[in-house]
């Protein structure tokens, strides 16, 4: 198996012992993404958008995009944000999205909002 971390620097450092993404021949597994920035918590919108913009970057990083994402993964504290998630998630899918679940959880990383984690193949 041919393996290699990933990293982009203008995405969020680990905040634990794991990589950003790993890239496991054709796939690349890129780990949960949140948004660090103050300003934007408590904005749902604001938040999923920096989310999905990291994980933009980790793609860019490994030379491909949001077009090779077969599969993701969103957790979010409070369901009843899930149409304002979909409204910018959506956005950065031109043409078939990606598989996907959306689970509500009690508590995320730096207490943030969502988070997002992705599958993606070259």
């Amino acid at each position: 198996m041919n393996k290699k971390v990933i990293y982009a620097a203008s995405a969020p450092a680990p905040i634990g012992p794991y990589s950003q993404a790993i890239l496991a021949n054709d796939t690349l597994y890129v780990s949960g993404q949140i948004a660090f920035e103050e300003s934007q918590k408590g904005d749902i919108k604001a938040e999923t958008r920096k989310v999905m913009e990291n994980i933009g970057a980790i793609l860019n990083a490994a030379g491909i995009s949001y077009e090779n994402i077969v599969k993701a993964s969103i957790f979010v504290k409070d369901l009843n944000h899930f149409a304002a998630i979909n409204e910018v998630y959506g956005g950065f899918f031109s043409t078939e999205p990606p598989a996907r679940e959306t689970v509500q959880v009690a508590r995320l990383p730096k207490d943030v909002n969502v988070e997002i984690s992705v599958i993606a193949v070259q």
